[in-house]
């Protein structure tokens, strides 16, 4: 059982909440105003802190800011007036687990304390195998050492393990969005459960309609069988829709309702389906300017950014270029079988220089080039061809066979399976491009069943997941 402090300035209140959170075992503690409860805070610190925003001198999230600043695991469930969706916002920016509106339901304040009090558990756990292990790969790529970049990181700590159902992950392209969104997944009580992801840019409305709420046998022509969508086969995980902005009028309607009732009908069907989802969107568009242009709704909009997360692009953070290159080259070393020692003085100064458009994405396919066709010791800056990758990436995987073919296999050998993998995403990517995304066509440029199709990119996915850590959107 734990030590929890409620906090609220009106004595039956207090005394009602108090008394049901004893009745299950807890031991608890008291005060009528903020400052009494950072007093009692400083000396005798609890677990969880169940605190009214409303009172009289210091209010709750200035007290939920001060508490996280003596101790951050803290958990703070902030109690708001019925309605007051601003302050409820504020309290799960400035770090709360949760908020629970007034007229307290005492079975819901008992849950949420269970389930914050496991998640924390799980946290320390999480926390605990995290120093052990000195960071993995996913977050050594998405913190580096710059402020911009660990704020983030703590941004998304609390937003994992908090109930929030929805954000927004805004970026530029390459910087990282996806690989945001599946660290959120991990580091969630729903890490056990299903993470499921799809790119609302590159499918038709119909497809993306099916795909996302699965369909019905007969609700249109090709339906042949029923089919289980993505929000129904990641019930009780996390559902990453990329692009969202590209998402069809339509479809936002249907998205808004899975949101805001956590059920849906699949395509041609009449049965309501009920979930349990975290929904994690990304966009490099201004959904702002699409709402005003009548591009995207503004009541999804808004369901979508209640918390927000920008991930800055790679020139807002110059100081962890050298991190993220040095990463890259020693995972490409492996997949090469090279043995590039590292960038000279020289390299690491242009690399520093350069602004990078391609963001993360970029600077990975900078190094990825760099090491396949250097067989010195030391990187120099005409080996990193900065700037063309940016320019030719579409054709860059070929070129590199190219020029690897015209100059001979290195006696070190290289990694068959790895260039022949990039060689056929390279070639899907174009058919897939030229078509419109059509994957049908696309199949039938490359001469193949479209069925062989989506097997080779469900399968080219993910060896690249689970090869190197995947860069992002």
């Amino acid at each position: 059982m734990a030590r929890i402090l409620v906090v609220d300035d009106q004595d039956t209140i207090r005394h009602f909440l108090s008394k049901a959170i004893a009745e299950e075992g807890h031991d608890v503690c008291v005060a009528s105003s903020g400052e009494e409860a950072l007093r009692f805070f400083q000396s005798d610190a609890p677990e969880v802190v169940v605190l009214d925003y409303k009172m009289p001198g210091m209010n709750g999230i200035k007290v939920l800011e001060k508490i996280k600043q003596i101790e951050r695991e803290t958990i703070v469930i902030m109690i708001t007036a019925y309605g007051e969706v601003s302050c409820a916002v504020k309290a799960l920016k400035a770090g709360a687990y949760d908020y629970i509106s007034k007229p307290v339901d005492i079975d819901h304040l008992l849950l949420t304390i269970k389930r914050a009090l496991e998640s924390k558990k799980l946290w320390l756990e999480i926390n605990h195998w995290r120093k052990k292990q000195l960071l993995r790969f996913d977050f050594e790529f998405v913190v580096g050492r710059s402020k911009a970049m660990m704020d983030l990181m703590a941004m998304i700590e609390n937003l994992a393990r908090s109930e929030t159902t929805t954000v927004l992950i805004e970026g530029e392209s390459g910087t990282g969005k996806e690989l945001v969104a599946n660290i959120i997944h991990k580091l969630s009580p729903r890490r056990k459960e299903p993470f499921m992801e799809i790119n609302c840019g590159a499918l038709p409305e119909q497809l993306l309609e099916s795909e996302l709420f699965g369909h019905e046998r007969g609700a249109f022509t090709d339906a042949k069988a029923q089919k289980l969508g993505l929000f129904e086969l990641a019930n009780g995980g996390t559902v990453f829709l990329d692009e969202v902005a590209e998402m069809s009028l339509t479809i936002q309607i249907k998205l808004l309702r899975v949101i805001e009732r956590m059920t849906f009908k699949r395509v041609g069907g009449t049965r309501d389906i009920k979930v349990s989802l975290r929904i994690i969107s990304a966009t490099n568009r201004d959904l702002r300017a699409a709402v005003r242009h009548g591009a995207f709704r503004e009541d999804l909009y808004y369901r979508l950014k209640v918390v927000p997360l920008r991930v800055p692009p790679l020139r807002e953070r110059p100081e962890d270029i050298e991190i993220l290159a040095k990463h890259f080259l020693n995972n490409y070393n492996r997949v090469f079988s090279k043995n590039v020692q590292g960038f000279s003085p020289k390299a690491l100064k242009a690399m520093s220089e350069y602004n990078w458009p391609g963001n993360v994405r970029e600077l990975k396919n900078v190094v990825e080039r760099a090491v396949l066709l250097f067989d010195g010791d030391f990187v120099e800056p005409e080996h990193l061809s900065l700037g063309d990758l940016g320019e030719a990436e579409a054709g860059e995987t070929l070129e590199i066979l190219e020029r690897v073919l015209s100059s001979g296999i290195p006696e070190n050998g290289i990694d068959f399976d790895a260039l022949i993998g990039s060689i056929e995403m390279e070639l899907i990517d174009r058919a897939l491009k030229q078509s419109a995304y059509n994957q049908s066509k696309a199949a039938r440029l490359l001469g193949i069943k479209r069925d062989k199709l989506r097997y080779r990119l469900k399968a080219l996915e993910t060896v690249a997941g689970a090869g190197d850590g995947r860069e992002g959107t």
